[in-house]
């Protein structure tokens, strides 16, 4: 597969780059794609939550009411999960979601999700550019350039560019990440992808290297 190469005005500068059907032409594994997708979010997760159950309450043990002659249950302190305000039963605990997975894995379900949006022509090759300094304006120019200031894009950096990133975080629907960082996720996220010129060696590199 070959894709034009745009320059940040939207036009093509004449050159071209060959997608390798290694990684953008594969046969799609759903599941690897849904385990590498559910890890992500699961190492999201902070696992900091908590309730306290009736030993950890601090209320009074006193006997509420006598033994017997009520009508009621029994009784024995306010600290029970049958009172408001008492403990709670088999409440969250403080616990870690994140769970492994191989890296071949992780690199079947990333190539099989830049299959799917190959597929979806989902892709787009924009020629290696640099910014002065960190500028909203300059980066949402180059967004509308290339159509795409209305949809949800994903800019792949062969590596990281302190300009480019600050340029982009304050936009909506946007991020900035590097080929060596790029996951199933982000690209399954993103409506758009956009990889600037000399990202992809970097995940030939990733993802093909013996």
């Amino acid at each position: 597969m070959e894709l034009a190469i745009l320059n940040t005005s939207g036009k093509e500068t004449g050159k071209k780059v060959k997608l390798n059907d290694e990684i953008f032409g594969i046969e799609p594994n759903d599941h690897a794609i849904y385990l590498d997708v559910k890890q992500f979010l699961a190492n999201q997760r902070q696992g900091t939550h908590k309730s306290k159950e009736r030993a950890e309450i601090a209320r009074t043990t006193k006997k509420l009411k006598r033994q017997k002659g009520t009508g009621g249950a029994r009784a024995g302190s306010m600290k029970s999960p049958l009172f408001v305000g008492g403990g709670r039963v088999f409440g969250p605990r403080p616990r870690d979601y994140s769970f492994k997975l191989n890296k071949k894995l992780k690199h079947l379900a990333c190539k099989s999700a830049l299959t799917y949006k190959a597929k979806e022509k989902g892709i787009m090759m924009l020629e290696s550019f640099k910014m002065d300094s960190p500028k909203t304006k300059g980066y949402v120019d180059i967004l509308k350039n290339l159509s795409l200031a209305d949809q949800k894009v994903l800019m792949v950096l062969p590596q990281h560019d302190s300009n480019i990133y600050l340029s982009s975080r304050n936009i909506e629907r946007n991020k900035v990440t590097t080929a060596a960082e790029l996951n199933t996720y982000d690209i399954l996220n993103a409506q758009n992808i956009v990889f600037v010129e000399g990202s992809v060696p970097v995940l030939e590199n990733r993802f093909l290297a013996k």
